[in-house]
């Protein structure tokens, strides 16, 4: 038996509506008084969960959690032209970042509208950079997915690519996954079937050493289970999900990433994407030309396309600068949207195809 204490920071639940109201106001006042800004968005919510399990072997676990989650989204137009830049924001048991978001939104606003002055990329290989937002989102959504057990097990062909002891990196690359890094919205004791949260090493040194169970996975695979069993909330089964994912940090700083990078890319953030099996296809929200080692032009947004195992392979360096993007959740089987993490270093990769948004 076990009940986990709820430890929370400030609770939105004690900050009365017209409040945040007031504070969403604000934001949107600060967003359309930059020129050139035409219409915002905003969203918020926050929502209280207690969770209670108890199993025929026993056990008896009480868990409860509040998930504060918001976004935000400034458009520019000018003579047809239109521009949007957005940014989403999370936290567990804390509202308190919602207070503090005058600069965001205001920088939020004025990179929309100068993007309409930005230049496209002019379509080609790069080496490219990637912040630890879009590094996060990327480890996400084409490799975190693919480590899913039942993705794998019910899949042929992921069967066959996907086996340990294959390598998939160089061996800086360490991938993780894990409900046991604390503070996260990815974050908890127990998962859903009463499993300890743990890491479980995905990618170390470069070779694929892991993946994520349920119990039922863990079975029909003759492997452990690994504290990835996760329900939306009772209308539905517990299923292998993602919790905290993220690429370890290295050593190099930011500076040094880009020092020796005679013509590339630097994307930032994430505006959405797509992946087919090891196919994907990313759009950064920001994108700046790097050039003789130095950040040069705004960009408008680019998409970057690629396989991921190759694209892995490419990751040459890794930055020292560790950060976990906890805005929005994650969707799968109809259960969405699931808290959860994902997060990065700043990474350099070579060879990688970039175009238009």
């Amino acid at each position: 038996m076990d009940v986990v204490p709820l430890y929370v920071k400030k609770d939105p639940r004690g900050v009365p509506l017209a409040r945040k109201k007031e504070l969403l106001d604000r934001y949107n006042e600060i967003m359309l008084s930059v020129p050139g800004v035409t219409s915002t968005n905003i969203t918020y919510w926050d929502a209280h969960k207690r969770i209670v399990f108890a199993s025929s072997e026993g056990s008896y676990i009480e868990q409860e959690r509040i998930d504060v989650v918001s976004r935000l989204a400034a458009t520019a137009k000018r003579n047809g032209d239109m521009q949007q830049a957005s940014l989403s924001l999370g936290a567990l048991n804390d509202f308190s970042y919602m207070e503090t978001l005058e600069e965001e939104a205001r920088q939020l606003a004025q990179r929309a509208a100068e993007m309409l002055e930005a230049p496209y990329v002019k379509p080609g290989t790069y080496t490219v950079v990637l912040d630890p937002v879009l590094a996060g989102v990327f480890c996400h959504e084409a490799f975190g997915h693919l480590s899913e057990s039942d993705f794998v097990y019910e899949n042929e062909r992921m069967k066959e690519i996907m086996v340990l002891g294959r390598r998939f990196g160089q061996p800086h690359l360490n991938i993780g996954d894990g409900a046991a890094v604390p503070g996260l919205r990815g974050s908890f004791k127990y998962d859903d079937e009463g499993v300890p949260a743990q890491k479980t090493d995905l990618i170390l040194e470069g070779i694929l050493v892991g993946r994520l169970h349920s119990r039922e996975t863990a079975g029909k695979m003759g492997e452990r289970p690994t504290g990835n069993a996760r329900a939306i909330d009772y209308r539905f089964p517990p299923i292998v999900r993602m919790t905290n994912t993220y690429i370890e940090p290295g050593e190099m700083t930011f500076e040094e990433l880009i020092a020796d990078i005679k013509e590339g890319v630097y994307a930032r953030n994430w505006f959405g994407g797509t992946t087919s099996m090891e196919m994907f296809t990313f759009s950064a929200g920001e994108a700046y030309m790097i050039r003789n080692g130095k950040i040069a032009e705004l960009l408008r947004p680019v998409k970057l396309t690629g396989n991921l195992f190759t694209t892995l392979l490419n990751i040459d360096a890794l930055g020292n600068d560790m950060d976990f993007n906890q805005g929005g959740g994650c969707g799968k089987a109809g259960q969405m949207p699931l808290p959860v993490s994902n997060g990065s270093p700043h990474i350099r990769i070579r060879d990688v195809v970039v175009g238009e948004r």
